[in-house]
Formats: structure tokens, C-alpha cells, sequence
């Protein structure tokens, strides 16, 4: 199983490399580039095509190995048409700059896709606790977390290096748990996506060469909601792990979402107070901020391997750590861009 789910990989990693790289080159037919906007943290014009290097290495790596080790699951076709959704959707935005409420109404088509494919949690778990979930409250809910998901992951597509190093450390945490659970497939299409992601994050670390765009960041945003779906109904781990998994960027862009409420910000325009985004703009710059997040990813991987075998009691304590480590977290980010802040206005 081993060699095979590595020999994929390997395949999802070089093409995303080949297409990434003519992608960022003049010339190309993708070298469609980013001018600096109001919510950018970058200064100079960059390709923002990235995202289909990944997308597309994706779909062949993973179609392929659908059919290689489980090719009787027909809710895996649907994810694959969700997925093209979105990145269709995202291509032309990137492109045509589409209105926001087209937008919205292509990610909950997709969710819906999602949904008829058989992606709808009967469940939510706590550490130590299971409510059953009705199906009028899951048919709501449902849609909402996958939506959340995909915009959420784009919103935090902000700095050189995160969204790919979140989707290797998120998505190589769901592989492992795939491999402990002995789900070949899981595991296999988890380790394409990390694959293709380390492909295109070899030119995105900082300083990047090329971003994923909405293409890439709404994409994975939408995998990320599937497979802690999929995840939790196959049984490999609880739902609520699959939010530790990639708890960095939902616990970052959630905060911000309330604070802006509770401040009374228009939260549909664009901004830079992102906490990630806040400790560059301190001075921080991106390789050191993002190595920063690195470590957190790292930790949240690790303690989601932990829990998803751990007791009731081990899984509530990790769930409260992680709640005071954001809280202590946010609370120096925001001590630290304060005191830029107050640097700049004495100079």
C-alpha cells in the first residue's frame, strides 16, 4: 500500500513542480498577475496562478488513484465535480474580478454537490461526548461549515508560504490518521494533496515567486471541509479533531470575523487584521511570521494524532490547552502590533 500511495505522490509533486514553474514564467498562458491591493501584505506584481498547478495535479494524481484502490465509491465523483466548481469559479474570478454574490451562490452549489454525494455529519462529537444530529439541523449547518471553509481558507491566503504549508500540515495530519486507520484511499488522496501543495510551495516560500490565487486558497478550502467530513463518517477520527487539524487558520479567521462584528467593521470589505497579517506588518516580515505559524501548525498536528486515540479525559485537556494557547497567542500578536503602532506614531 505503501510504495503505491508514495509513488502517487510523487507523481501529484512533480507535476504540480512543472506547472508551477511555467506558470511564474513570462510568457506563459497562465502568467496572470496580483497588483497589491488594500488587503495585500505583497508590494510588487505576482503570477496568482499557482492554484491550478495544484488543482490540476490533484485531479490526475488523484482520479488515478481512485481507480487504482477504490474505484466503487461514487461520493469521491462528486467531490471532484465540487472542486471543479469552486476552482472554475475562482479561475474566472481571479481573472474577471466576478461579483461577490456569484461567488457565494458557486460555493453553496458546490456544498450542495457535496452534500448529495453523501457528506453530511449524523454527528457531533466533543471530547467524551456524541450529540446526534437531525437531519433538518445538518442539512442547514452543513452547508455554512463548508462555505466557511472555502472562504476562510481564502481569506487567510495572505502571506507567502501559509495557505500551501497549512494544506501540507493539514492535509499530511488527516494522511497519517488515514494510514492508522488503514483507509488506503484517504490516505492516498490526503498525501496527493500535501504532495501537490509541496510542489507549489517550493516557489511560494517566502519570498514567493508565484501565489495560489483563489483558484488554489478556495480549492483546498473546500478539501479541507471535505475530508473532515469524510473523516468523521468513516470513523478515523472525530469531527472535532478535524477542526484541530486546521484549527490555525479557522481559529485566526473566525476571531477576526467577531471582532469586526463586535466593532461594528463592515466585514465584507477588505482588510489586513488578520493576526498572521497583523505580525507582518509589526515587522516580523513573512519567512519569520510564517515559520512562526509553521510551529503551530506542527503542534495542532501533532496533538490532533494524539487525541484521535487518546482518552475522553487526555482529548478535553488538549481542547482547553489549544483554547488558552490561541487565546495567550492572539493576546501577544496584538501587544506586539501595538507596539509597532505606537513606535510609529512617537517617530
Amino acid at each position: 500500500m505503501y510504495l503505491e500511495i508514495l509513488f502517487f505522490a510523487f507523481a501529484a509533486c512533480g507535476l504540480s513542480v512543472w506547472l508551477t514553474w511555467r506558470f511564474s514564467r513570462i510568457g506563459s498562458r497562465f502568467y496572470i498577475l496580483d497588483h497589491p491591493k488594500e488587503r495585500s501584505l505583497h508590494t510588487r506584481p505576482t503570477p496568482r496562478t499557482g492554484g491550478i498547478a495544484i488543482v490540476t495535479a490533484c485531479l490526475v494524481a488523484g482520479s488515478t488513484a481512485v481507480f487504482y484502490f477504490d474505484y466503487t465509491r461514487p461520493q469521491i465523483a462528486w467531490l471532484a465535480v465540487a472542486a471543479l466548481v469552486v476552482a472554475g469559479t475562482s479561475f474566472l474570478d481571479d481573472r474577471l474580478q466576478l461579483p461577490p454574490a456569484i461567488r457565494i451562490v458557486s460555493h453553496f452549489i458546490a456544498a450542495g454537490v457535496l452534500m448529495y454525494g453523501g457528506f453530511v455529519p449524523d454527528a457531533v462529537t466533543l471530547p467524551g461526548m456524541a450529540w446526534t444530529l437531525p437531519a433538518t439541523l445538518a442539512v442547514v449547518v452543513t452547508p455554512l461549515y463548508i462555505v466557511w471553509m472555502i472562504n476562510l481558507y481564502n481569506f487567510m491566503d495572505g502571506m507567502d508560504g501559509f495557505a500551501g504549508g497549512m494544506a501540507m500540515f493539514g492535509f499530511g495530519t488527516f494522511a497519517i490518521l488515514g494510514v492508522f486507520a488503514g483507509h488506503e484511499l484517504f490516505a492516498a488522496l490526503n498525501f496527493i494533496v500535501v504532495a501537490a501543495a509541496a510542489g507549489f510551495l517550493l516557489f511560494n516560500f517566502p519570498p514567493a515567486r508565484i501565489f495560489m490565487g483563489d483558484t488554489g486558497s478556495s480549492t483546498l478550502g473546500l478539501l479541507a471541509a471535505a475530508f473532515s467530513l469524510w473523516g468523521a463518517e468513516e470513523g478515523i477520527f472525530d469531527f472535532w479533531v478535524g477542526i484541530l487539524v486546521f484549527s490555525p487558520f479557522i481559529v485566526d479567521a473566525t476571531v477576526t470575523l467577531l471582532r469586526r462584528l463586535w466593532q461594528r467593521e463592515k466585514v465584507w470589505k477588505a482588510h489586513k487584521t488578520h493576526y498572521y497579517q497583523r505580525l507582518v506588518q509589526a515587522g516580523w516580515g513573512h519567512r519569520k511570521s510564517v515559520l512562526i505559524e509553521y510551529v503551530i501548525m506542527l503542534g495542532s498536528g501533532i496533538t490532533a494524532l494524539w487525541a484521535a486515540h487518546a482518552t475522553a479525559a487526555a482529548q478535553a485537556a488538549i481542547l482547553a490547552i489549544w483554547v488558552l494557547a490561541y487565546f495567550f497567542f492572539f493576546l501577544w500578536v496584538s501587544r506586539v502590533a501595538g507596539r509597532r503602532c505606537s513606535g510609529s506614531t512617537a517617530a
